[in-house]
């Protein structure tokens, strides 16, 4: 999210409403991405034969844990769009708007980080449940579907 801040701080906006195919490979890029891990989910869902065990997904490290969502975001278009549209528009005038940009953002991030740390919490508290293999298997296929639903919405909307 800071990234998008920071991008449409700086002008991202601006070059992404001139150009329409700069607009289109972000949009596309992001419309795969959501395929590619919506079939991922549905693949490893479906996978016969597996001990309980081995279906529940195990902990990636934190560095692969930080690039995945910081991939996931910077290629969703719907993140791209929402600080598009709003930085320039919170930005007063006369002032700096890469500095207000980075703050804004940087405030929407601290607000996400509380949302997260609650989801967290919430998990935990249901963790039995929802890390047994029928479940995992089951929100696979339910989030994997919905994630290629939307990447198949993107690729083609009209801009």
């Amino acid at each position: 999210m800071f990234v998008w801040g920071v991008a449409a701080a700086a002008g991202a906006s601006a070059i992404l409403a001139a150009s329409k195919l700069a607009y289109q490979v972000l949009t596309y890029a992001g419309a795969a991405y959501l395929v590619f891990l919506g079939g991922q989910m549905i693949y490893r869902s479906l996978q016969k034969k597996r001990s309980p065990a081995t279906r529940i997904p195990m902990p990636q490290s934190s560095y692969r844990t930080y690039l995945t969502g910081l991939v996931t975001n910077v290629l969703n278009p719907k993140i791209g769009v929402f600080y598009i549209a709003a930085i320039p528009q919170l930005t007063p005038a006369g002032t700096n708007a890469l500095l207000m940009g980075m703050g804004l953002s940087a405030v929407h991030v601290a607000l996400t980080l509380v949302w997260a740390v609650a989801l967290v919490y919430g998990v935990r508290i249901a963790g039995r449940w929802l890390g047994s293999a029928k479940s995992v298997s089951w929100m696979d296929r339910i989030t994997g579907t919905v994630l290629i639903g939307f990447g198949l919405k993107v690729a083609l909307s009209r801009p």
